[in-house]
């Protein structure tokens, strides 16, 4: 089945520390210009989606917010849907409150019991102190959420450690399983190909990231196309658990796919 529509990461895809990859912007454009349908997935969870939107845009690539899924937006619908004003412990680096507007977040003063843990965006306030309060209300009894678990990222200065770091260290300490709202949640995939209007098969979920893009993609049906930029690791790709459908140098060979 042809590819007729696209489910694109953003960070190391299409750009690193928001300034674009060599050719992203005019293989954006050119997908554009043919009229395919794109949503821009993306476990940013430092930015809101109009955040994240303004940034891609002045990077060259001008894209919509409602054209973009993010971790605590799917966050936000599913503690609508299960906790609906249950008191909220965020451990996050950046201002959330955009996208997790009518969520009970409880202050950093605030010592009363806790609903629901939710570990986003991984940041210098990731403190032993704080990390410590979230293991303490897990052991009390609260749910476990997670925005994702990337275990790293890359940015204009190298790798760095992600969420899933630090998910895993909770995980193990407090015997909790996280509910994992990003990539690679299906429900999340499932929410993009919605949006596009289309059926897995003709979706190509375009990725950095082995495990959380590709794979996860394949495993909903979609085609895994990993690019080899960003957080890309030849050795990551040898101890994965499959392999990709396809490998491309960068997203400027994107359009050449669709092409076949």
């Amino acid at each position: 089945m042809a590819i007729e529509g696209l489910l694109i990461d953003i960070d190391g895809v299409l750009s690193v520390s928001w300034v674009a990859i060599d050719g992203a912007p005019e293989a954006m454009a050119d997908l554009r210009d043919r009229g395919v349908p794109l949503r821009f997935a993306t476990n940013t969870t430092t930015r809101t989606r109009a955040q994240v939107a303004s940034l891609v845009t002045g990077a060259g690539m001008p894209v919509e917010p409602d054209e973009i899924l993010t971790a605590p937006a799917a966050t936000a619908v599913y503690l609508r849907r299960h906790h609906e004003g249950d008191r909220c412990f965020l451990l996050n680096s950046g201002d959330l409150s955009e996208d997790l507007e009518g969520i009970d977040l409880v202050g950093p003063d605030d010592d009363g019991p806790v609903d629901v843990v939710i570990i986003g965006g991984a940041g210098l306030n990731f403190t032993h102190t704080q990390l410590n309060r979230a293991f303490g209300h897990l052991l009390d009894g609260a749910e476990f959420v997670a925005m994702h678990r990337n275990l790293y990222w890359r940015t204009a200065g190298g790798m760095e450690l992600d969420t899933g770091a630090y998910v895993a260290a909770l995980e193990e300490s407090s015997g909790r399983t996280p509910v994992v709202l990003g990539k690679p949640s299906p429900d999340f995939f499932a929410t993009g190909i919605a949006e596009l209007g289309l059926e897995p098969g003709q979706v190509a979920m375009v990725g950095d990231d082995i495990e959380n893009d590709v794979l996860a993609g394949q495993r909903c049906g979609l085609t895994g196309v990993l690019v080899r930029t960003g957080k890309y690791l030849p050795e990551a790709v040898a101890a994965a658990t499959g392999s990709p459908d396809v490998v491309l140098d960068s997203f400027a060979d994107v359009p050449a796919l669709l092409d076949g």
